[in-house]
């Protein structure tokens, strides 16, 4: 065969393979059938896509396109909405018409179609739908949004398009922060899209109220049953607003008023009998996931609660240990990182060893708007939360919370045992009493006890139970041990009194150079 006719063939199976490819990828169109027309109130579906290659991942899909109305009638637009997204990122309609839009809500939680400019939205609860008309009157790309705390942050966002979309939106912001897969990076409704933390200047804090810290956490008695019992728990959810450390206030998410919020203990083969209920004054659903619960959620799947509702459902206690409890409504953990978490305990059938004293400590991460102490009543920031950069690292809910006059107090010869967790929703502790060695230590509420420990890990999400015999008088502190979240807040004092004992400790020669670092 002569050299002309193979390349001339190679060439041609070459532009073939090409245009193959590009068609695949909507580079080029291929001759397609035109989409049907919808009828009226349903939004026209993009086109589908041709099969992707083996474990290729495929395009995005394209703008939702809105066919012209015919005059006098609305453009129609349906978007659905589930925990946690919307089923389209991009709506195109024409500006200068009326714009009928259906939200369908096929989530459990409350959501809502939001636009700031120009000014609309509408809400659908779980399971329903609801409408609502605008006129969009300039050309331009706007955001649209899910307005309820978090969800907006977790990806309830998209554009929408009025004309061809040249127009600049007013005020627009600087190119944002690349975004994590899934998630966006808008900060909460109601503000200006965020700016990259290098350019972004400190937002300004609202003054703070005249409020005080949050009340202890309860910290419930030991079971004194030996046979299994029905036991009623009620918590209420509640949104409080209280200072964090000494001139900053921040509004807590809680269960039951404080953070944590309170200790649930009852015997394994025990049933509970759960309720819960979320204040009529919440802005937004909560719900409960306890870490003791077999079954879908640990509860979670059926108490998401709207404000105002309540929720109940029974299980029984199977194993014992220490667990966490947490709020389990999306974005998890941005209900977790404002201060929703607690402790359940499952003894076991012949109950805890008896010991003096016992004490009830969770520690927590917080995310803040603006600079590291700023004062005035702060705002969360989703930024921090996502990229793990907490401002405040505490135990129990605030700066101080287990010092002064809220330190733990005991007498020599005394046996303590701390109830440790952590709530997160990203730290992990190294927990660590200054000047004691713990005898024993139950990791992760197992259990079988670790004996003559130094520092125990703690990871978010999980418990500890520690044991020790108190020996020397003084002071001792509570710590992460990694360290430099001591200057977040995570620390707190054992004030323990009475007489010393030269045996097991005496100072020979003092020095002078000022107090210990710790």
């Amino acid at each position: 065969m002569r050299p002309g006719v193979i390349v001339a063939g190679l060439i041609g199976s070459v532009l073939i393979g090409v245009t193959f490819w590009l068609a695949l990828f909507g580079l080029v169109q291929l001759n397609r059938p035109a989409p049907m027309p919808m009828g009226p109130g349903v939004a026209v579906a993009p086109a589908p896509a041709p099969p992707a290659p083996a474990q290729a991942q495929a395009p995005p899909a394209p703008a939702q396109a809105q066919a012209p109305a015919a005059p006098g009638q609305a453009q129609q637009i349906k978007l659905v909405a589930t925990d946690i997204k919307f089923d389209q990122k991009e709506i195109k309609v024409a500006a200068g018409q009326p714009v009928e839009v259906t939200l369908e809500n096929k989530g459990v939680l409350e959501h809502d179609f939001t636009i700031q400019n120009p000014a609309f939205q509408i809400k659908a609860a779980g399971g329903q739908t609801a409408r609502g008309t605008f006129t969009p009157t300039k050309e331009g790309t706007y955001d649209f949004f899910c307005s309820i705390p978090g969800h907006r942050e977790a990806g309830m966002a998209g554009k929408l398009i009025v004309g061809s979309g040249g127009a600049a939106q007013p005020a627009p912001a600087p190119a944002p922060m690349p975004a994590m897969p899934g998630m966006q990076h808008d900060q909460m409704p109601g503000m200006q899209q965020s700016q990259p933390p290098a350019a972004a200047p400190a937002p300004t804090a609202a003054p703070a109220p005249n409020v005080g810290r949050l009340p202890a956490p309860q910290i419930a008695p030991p079971v004194d049953r030996t046979t299994p019992a029905v036991v009623p728990v009620e918590i209420e959810t509640k949104e409080v607003t209280a200072l964090m450390d000494d001139g900053v206030a921040y509004r807590f998410w809680t269960f039951g008023g404080t953070v944590p919020g309170p200790m649930i203990r009852v015997r394994q083969g025990d049933t509970v009998d759960l309720k819960i209920k979320n204040s009529p004054d919440d802005t937004v659903t909560h719900s409960i996931d306890l870490h003791a619960v077999t079954g879908p959620g640990g509860g979670a799947k059926v108490t998401q609660v709207a404000p105002g509702e309540t929720a109940e459902f029974r299980f029984e206690a199977l194993n014992p240990g220490v667990y966490i409890y947490h709020c389990a409504t999306p974005m998890v953990a941005h209900h977790i990182a404002n201060g929703m978490y607690g402790m359940i305990v499952v003894e076991p059938p012949e109950g805890l060893a008896k010991v003096d004293r016992e004490y009830y400590v969770m520690q927590g991460d917080f995310y803040l708007q603006g600079a590291q102490g700023e004062k005035g009543l702060r705002s969360f920031s989703v930024e921090k939360m996502l990229d793990e950069r907490p401002d405040y690292v505490l135990f129990n809910g605030s700066v101080g919370s287990l010092s002064g006059d809220n330190a733990l107090k005991a007498k020599v010869g005394e046996t303590v045992r701390i109830f440790f967790g952590v709530g997160g929703p990203n730290v992990t502790s190294s927990f660590h009493v200054i000047g004691e060695i713990l005898d024993r230590v139950y990791p992760e509420g197992a259990s079988e006890p670790q004996t003559n420990v130094q520092t125990t890990l703690v990871p978010a999400g999980g418990a500890t139970m520690v044991e020790f015999k108190l020996q020397i008088p003084g002071s001792y502190m509570l710590v992460d041990h990694s360290l430099g979240r001591l200057q977040k807040g995570a620390a707190g004092v054992l004030q323990v009194e009475g007489e010393a004992d030269p045996d097991v400790f005496q100072p020979l020669q003092v020095g002078h150079g000022g107090d210990p670092g710790h």
